[in-house]
């Protein structure tokens, strides 16, 4: 039998491939030529010029540091302190504009950590970043925590990204069977 906790996993693991599909924007910071690979051409790329790339296609050349995240794209422990204040300061879930944001931070953790390992920022950086991120999701988690316990409106919907909409769905069935078994009469 597969485990909760195994099938949550596989869908954020989908939500996340879904993101890593979403197009952002990049800045070239090293002229490259490019390359093809199957019947897919890739540059060439002109320094200082943006493109807009798939976040898996982006990510080598971010690696190897051809290309870098546009400002408009950023997103750094500033970033991640702002929404963690926010999300502090309300309790009520707030809709962000990226469904994807959770995933954003996740996934862009990994330019701060490359950032902090060639010394270009330094490491309390990082480990604010991380703080933060914390934060966010502890909030997040608590306030949908509660939502759980009552039927969703479709304003509080539109509020949750999409992998906290799989993660809302499990709880919530759950709370309902757990409630359920000790309110029934046997």
């Amino acid at each position: 039998m597969e485990k909760i906790e195994d099938q949550l996993v596989d869908s954020l693991n989908r939500v996340n491939f879904i993101f890593k599909n979403e197009e952002m924007i990049t800045e070239c910071i090293k002229a490259y030529d490019g390359f093809s690979i199957l019947g897919e051409a890739f540059g060439p790329f002109e320094k200082s010029k943006k493109y807009k790339l798939k976040y898996f296609v982006a990510l080598p050349f971010i690696e190897n540091d051809i290309m870098k995240i546009s400002l408009d794209e950023k997103c750094d422990n500033f970033d991640v302190q702002r929404y963690a204040i926010s999300e502090r300061d309300d309790q009520r879930l707030i809709q962000r504009d990226n469904p994807y944001f959770l995933n954003k931070i996740k996934e862009f953790k990994k330019f701060i950590e490359k950032d902090v390992y060639d010394k270009n920022k330094p490491k309390k950086g990082l480990d604010l970043f991380k703080s933060f991120n914390i934060n966010i999701i502890d909030s997040r988690l608590s306030k949908m925590l509660r939502l759980a316990r009552s039927e969703l409106s479709v304003d509080d919907e539109h509020k949750l990204t999409n992998s906290e909409k799989l993660l809302y769905k499990k709880l919530s069935n759950l709370i309902k069977v757990w409630r359920a078994f000790f309110l029934s009469i046997d």
